[in-house]
């Protein structure tokens, strides 16, 4: 499922050809998704002005003109494609319609943004702008990692009294926001941090450290475009290339990159999840 990085991603992607545009036509081809889009999508969407593209966790919100936000959630395998972009920086004339093009939205710009979503775990919601603090998906949510309430501090706090290991609490979406399974484990890694010591045994010398090394490790996979591992496209429809500098992620029994160090990197299951890490350097 994509993270933090992808969805960033791919809202960059969007932003050009979408925020001041109109909504020409929202066309919904099928009554569901991950649960039922909402009544009067389409109807909803035309002819409203995009006033600004957001991310919320692993979320895209649209605002709109008629004061409602259009919530976004690419599940596992939804894609958000744009083509006929007037800017030039999607090359691609508009495809023939696909079987799994489940929403598509054509800009007054002439661009066209296509939700594709073969195994249809994504989602679309729409509610009140003003009430987006209260969204169900989105009020419980902690702070964004790359903001500034994630700091020192707050994590010191929010991992004091949690018995919980120290993977599976860095997955708490009502912790942090937006991290997945993929940027814990490279973050553990950085900060050496053992993925099964418990969260509230870990010194607030080490949190210090792990804080920047969480924005370092996003910041860099944004700066790839995400990490391409089955499904996930950038808006142009372009892969993303951060998996290739994965130190830990995918690479069981592989040489650790760490000079001098000489073990190789282990996988365990922790929550259902695969976790990588590396015996001799996290502690």
């Amino acid at each position: 499922m994509p993270e933090l990085p992808e969805v960033e991603t791919v809202r960059r992607g969007l932003a050009p050809v979408m925020e001041g545009a109109v909504i020409a036509q929202a066309d919904v081809n099928r009554p569901d998704l991950r649960w039922p889009f909402p009544k009067n999508m389409a109807n909803r969407l035309t002819g409203k002005r995009v006033l600004g593209l957001r991310r919320r966790s692993k979320y895209i919100l649209a605002d709109l003109d008629s004061d409602e936000t259009l919530l976004i959630h690419l599940g596992m395998s939804g894609r958000m494609l744009v083509s006929g972009d007037p800017l030039g920086q999607f090359v691609h004339n508009h495809p023939a319609p696909e079987k799994h093009d489940h929403v598509v939205i054509n800009m007054d710009n002439g661009a066209r943004i296509t939700f594709n979503d073969p195994r249809r775990f994504g989602a679309m919601d729409m509610f009140a702008t003003k009430e987006a603090d209260i969204h169900p998906l989105l009020s419980s949510l902690g702070p964004e990692p790359l903001g500034n309430l994630f700091n020192e501090d707050y994590l010191t706090s929010a991992l004091a009294n949690r018995n919980s290991p120290m993977k599976s609490a860095l997955l708490d979406q009502k912790i942090i926001a937006g991290l997945g399974n993929i940027y814990v484990c490279e973050a553990l890694f950085r900060s050496k941090i053992h993925p099964t010591r418990p969260a509230k045994k870990v010194s607030k010398t080490r949190i210090a450290r792990l804080v920047p090394i969480i924005r370092d490790v996003l910041s860099d996979a944004i700066a790839a475009g995400g990490s391409s591992l089955r499904d996930f496209r950038q808006a142009d429809g372009e892969l993303g290339y951060f998996q290739h500098s994965f130190d830990v992620y995918g690479r069981e029994a592989d040489p650790c990159r760490t000079s001098g160090c000489g073990s190789t990197i282990r996988r365990i299951v922790q929550s259902g999840r695969s976790t990588f890490y590396c015996p001799s350097c996290q502690r």
